[in-house]
């Protein structure tokens, strides 16, 4: 989940602080913005308990981080271009660590939703600081060993989030049960915000104007999108659902029609949408939503199969799922010196192992039913770790090089917020499917069986995301090789 700056042109002002002791605590920020984006799925079902919380609001509390995430990704990075890398780094630790404080208090559903909104606000112009801090900072071989350590950092997150928060939960400390996984961001938010002197502050020569109307129109689209869709299926559709989706469709045309407006009239749009008219980086774009729609829903269902219906708790279900992000790890590491070797079908291959490993994993939770042992599930969850790491970030880098080296920022930046979109999205179609299959299954059947089989539904939208996935990276492999579909 990476997000660059989108200008690659930069001042620096001189620091005398070792630009290794800074990266520390941008490696910092990565882990904990990346951390909070996993770990409320050990939380879910102690959250859904605890506060009463309707299918829906859990939607909500996942997908909401991600939303606000995505949506601000390039604003924030263009922020920072603006006013100072380091400056916004500040603000962004500041209001991540108060938001974080407020979804620890939250007493009710609602107002935990709203936190995490603003809790991915703050993540979103906290994280581009983070890519761009490392990029104008460090050169050739700093460069590359920087950015190693902040992909190994992001991995080990995610793989924490799942042990160390599934701990968090089931040790109940202080009896704060899930609410600790958010106080624990304070201690966290506040030495790197005392630390941050010790970034080379950066910034933009060209100092660009930002498009807040854009800002706003995309915004609003998005959410009345994405709202309908996670709402609806447990609210049986309502008229408003409808009018918000009619009224998202509106907002999203507008959004094109003024970013369009803004490149004519020379002014620095948010998205080039001449970006989006070039075949190849525009199918590129179509795989990374489609793959990472696939994410955070598979994270969600799993920890409400296990935790809800099998009714085991979070520690051990971190630990049933942390084989998948070390999976997932070892595919990043791997892939990319394959990729190098053998060519991009490396990433046609990875996608079929993940394909393949997702449609085992469903039949192996069908079959077993009301009797599944959710530690038999370990290696199939590790094989799709491997499969969803060796597809992501060569995915990213494949659709990244279309695009010309004038673009490679923006494109970057569209490509960032896509991930986060497209991760969001997902939860809100494996809501329906999950939800629906819950709501027809009968109250007799156990309790274990009716997950089992709701998992089952949410992820056949997974399976067949996964193999669209590879039919559509096939064509796209073949067009670079011969030429088709040319920008």
């Amino acid at each position: 989940m990476s997000t660059r700056s989108h200008l690659l042109t930069t001042s620096h002002i001189p620091s005398k602080s070792a630009p290794w002791r800074g990266l520390y605590v941008l490696l910092l920020a990565g882990f904990v913005t990346i951390f909070d984006l996993f770990v409320v799925n050990v939380a879910i079902p102690s959250m859904q308990a605890g506060l009463n919380a309707s299918f829906s609001q859990i939607g909500l509390i996942v997908a909401g981080y991600e939303l606000a995430f995505g949506v601000l990704l390039i604003t924030g990075g263009r922020l920072g271009d603006m006013f100072g890398r380091r400056r916004l780094f500040i603000i962004g630790m500041l209001g991540f660590t108060f938001s974080s404080f407020v979804c620890a208090v939250a007493p009710t559903a609602n107002i935990l939703i709203g936190a995490r909104v603003l809790q991915g606000f703050s993540a979103a112009l906290l994280f581009p600081q983070v890519y761009a801090s490392i990029r104008v900072n460090f050169t050739g071989d700093d460069s590359r060993r920087a950015f190693g350590l902040l992909g190994m950092t992001l991995g080990l997150a995610a793989i924490a989030a799942q042990v160390l928060g599934g701990w968090i939960v089931h040790g109940d400390f202080f009896e704060l049960g899930w609410r600790s996984l958010f106080l624990i961001n304070l201690p966290v938010g506040l030495f790197a915000i005392f630390s941050a002197r010790l970034i080379p502050e950066s910034r933009s020569e060209e100092r660009p104007s930002l498009d807040w109307v854009g800002v706003f129109l995309i915004s609003v689209g998005l959410s009345l999108l994405l709202i309908p869709l996670i709402n609806g299926p447990e609210a049986d559709w309502p008229s408003w659902t409808l009018l918000s989706l009619a009224g998202a469709a509106m907002m999203l045309v507008l959004f094109y029609r003024q970013q369009e407006n803004s490149r004519l009239a020379a002014k620095l749009p948010l998205v080039d949408m001449q970006l989006l008219s070039q075949k190849r980086f525009a199918l590129g774009t179509v795989l990374v939503l489609l793959v990472y729609s696939t994410s955070s829903s598979f994270f969600l269902s799993f920890a409400l199969l296990v935790q809800t219906g099998l009714e085991i708790d979070p520690f051990v279900a971190g630990s049933i799922f942390a084989p998948c992000s070390v999976g997932f790890v070892v595919a990043s590491l791997v892939t990319p010196k394959l990729v190098t070797r053998w060519g991009e079908k490396v990433i046609v291959v990875g996608a079929s192992i993940y394909a393949v490993s997702m449609g085992l994993l469903i039949l192996q939770v069908y079959e077993a039913g009301a009797g599944l042992n959710a530690v038999l599930l370990i290696p199939a969850l590790f094989i799709v770790g491997f499969g969803q790491g060796s597809i992501m970030t060569p995915l990213l880098n494949l659709v990244l090089g279309f695009v010309e080296e004038k673009q490679a920022g923006m494109a970057s930046g569209v490509v960032s917020t896509v991930q986060q979109l497209g991760a969001a999205f997902g939860v809100a179609v494996i809501g329906i499917l999950f939800n629906t299959a819950l709501s027809t299954n009968n109250e007799s059947v156990e309790l274990a069986s009716q997950y089992s089989s709701a998992f089952v539904a949410g992820m056949l939208y997974n399976f067949a995301a996964a193999v669209i996935v590879c039919f559509l990276l096939i064509k796209l492999v073949k067009a670079k090789h011969l030429g088709c579909l040319r920008p």
